[in-house]
């Protein structure tokens, strides 16, 4: 039976969960409708997406996605502490707005603006998530800063004689453009290790080199998806996925996890045709949950019936401390739809900004080509030194010592967290990674624990950093406490600061 709403201010909506058009894109719909009409004026302040859900008895993920299409195309604006109001469109834009839901088109008489920057600059400021995670307060104790390599154990003498090797060769190596693609051995080299290691096929022709992960997401996005497309990510997620998706035009759709990973079902009741997925299934971020075998087959399993694309970040996979890993998902895929995302700069150090993509053949030569217009070519010198350290075995070395390391500093964090604050948190034991998540007390918030331990001095990060809707029904309360950069004594150190900041909550 159709869902209906009656509201004075303005005309019934009514929605019908039956119908082929998902709920949220009928409430698009009929909001754009009464805008363009008239019915909804200029300036008219709407209802927050909780309100509103509510009274149309729908979830908020429903109205929030709508919201975010309309944002995206221009009929509505959102700022902080005034809420959601209607644009104040040129009655000539109103005329020309194209059928197909697209933004409408620019009057011929300039518009006066206020803002320097579109809606998408807009939106992209407000993401603090980058700098936060980067640049960190110095005057705070990082302890627990997340993703944080130990840079003071890196072969530093070693890798300077690879790049003095490689510095030493003839003048015409560096002073021609190289292959957009990254350095041809080097791809051959992540190609033979992924392979041992991730169960991952692909041919060096199928690897794209890039600035990183993010710089990875950042291409994919722009190739993959146009603006108002429907991108699912998980919740809670890696912000930085949302922030590229984001950039692209994306409207999110926030897919639960829980024990096994992404909830698969979930995700095809909020949005079955959405364009692409990003998901961390190997150590999801940031709850640390291997996805399950079946929760695999079922995300692979829709990918192929809605030909969608999944965006496997294989993030933290390296550092696996007890038991063979789960094949990456990029193994599993008969039909050609995932994308394997991989980097270095977690595992080696952060200031090696290298990343890389392996993609289908289908996808290589859109891939190529909008790789050559964003930033051309990555540095070589640090590709060729990168290739030997592979090659010559010292990255398989360095993974070694950097997994016995870090299962040691594991095993210390949580036995201080049992001892300093057992009766406090529920401590989740990752069997891979950099950081644990430290569970709270139902009915304790996050973000007031993180603002008392910055009061003691001490950097935390609460899990709602990480979701795109902090009040999500689904996002338990807990922080992020790395402890790949720090000492055990310092590790220890920094829990009885934080059991001090509890006294006190």
């Amino acid at each position: 039976m159709p869902k209906r709403i009656v509201r004075s201010t303005r005309p019934e909506i009514t929605l019908d969960q039956y119908a082929a058009a998902p709920l949220y894109k009928q409430l698009y719909e009929r909001l754009r409708a009464e805008i363009l009409s008239g019915q909804l004026e200029s300036g008219a302040r709407l209802p927050s997406t909780r309100t509103l859900a509510s009274e149309l008895g729908v979830s908020r993920n429903t109205t929030a996605l709508a919201y975010e299409q309309l944002l995206m195309e221009g009929y509505i604006e959102s700022k902080v502490g005034d809420g959601t109001r209607v644009a104040r469109l040129q009655p000539e834009q109103a005329l020309h707005v194209r059928r197909n839901g697209r933004r409408p088109t620019a009057s011929r008489q300039p518009v006066t603006r206020d803002e320097p920057m579109g809606q998408r600059g807009q939106l992209l400021a407000g993401l603090t998530w980058l700098e936060e995670e980067t640049h960190p307060d110095d005057t705070l104790n990082t302890a627990f800063r997340i993703g944080q390599p130990d840079v003071t154990t890196f072969p530093y003498e070693t890798w300077a004689r690879l790049i003095s090797r490689h510095a030493r060769q003839s003048l015409s190596t560096f002073t021609e453009y190289s292959d957009a693609q990254g350095y041809a051995p080097l791809r051959e080299a992540i190609a033979a290790h992924i392979g041992i290691t991730r169960g991952v096929h692909c041919s060096p022709e199928q690897i794209i080199l890039t600035a990183g992960a993010q710089g990875a997401l950042d291409l994919l996005a722009r190739v993959l998806l146009d603006p108002g497309d429907m991108a699912w990510v998980e919740d809670p997620g890696y912000p930085g996925a949302r922030g590229a998706l984001l950039g692209a035009g994306a409207t999110l759709v926030q897919v639960p996890v829980d024990r096994e990973g992404i909830d698969v079902e979930a995700g095809r009741q909020l949005c079955q045709q959405a364009r692409l997925a990003v998901v961390t299934p190997s150590h999801q971020f940031p709850t640390g949950v291997t996805m399950s075998l079946n929760r695999r087959l079922a995300l692979l399993e829709w990918c192929r019936e809605s030909r969608s694309w999944i965006v496997e970040d294989d993030y933290d996979s390296e550092f696996r401390f007890s038991g063979r890993p789960l094949e990456a998902l990029q193994g599993l895929d008969s039909s050609g739809r995932v994308i394997y995302v991989g980097t270095f700069s977690k595992v080696l150090i952060p200031s090696l900004r290298l990343g890389y993509l392996i993609v289908p053949p289908t996808l290589l030569k859109g891939m190529v080509a909008t790789r050559r217009l964003i930033d051309v070519y990555l540095p070589l010198l640090e590709q060729l030194a990168l290739t030997d350290f592979i090659v010559e075995g010292h990255f398989a070395r360095h993974l070694r010592k950097m997994r016995i390391q870090y299962l040691e500093r594991r095993n210390t964090l949580v036995d201080a967290l049992r001892k300093e604050l057992g009766d406090r948190v529920e401590v989740m034991v990752p069997q891979a990674g950099m950081h644990l998540m430290a569970w709270l007390p139902t009915g304790l918030d996050a973000r007031r624990v993180a603002r008392q331990a910055t009061r003691h001095g001490l950097l935390t990060t609460p899990i709602v950093q990480n979701s795109q809707d902090s009040q999500h029904a689904n996002t338990r309360q807990g922080l992020m406490l790395g402890f790949s950069g720090a000492t055990p004594s310092e590790l220890r150190a920094a829990v009885q600061i934080l059991a001090r900041a509890f006294q006190e909550l």
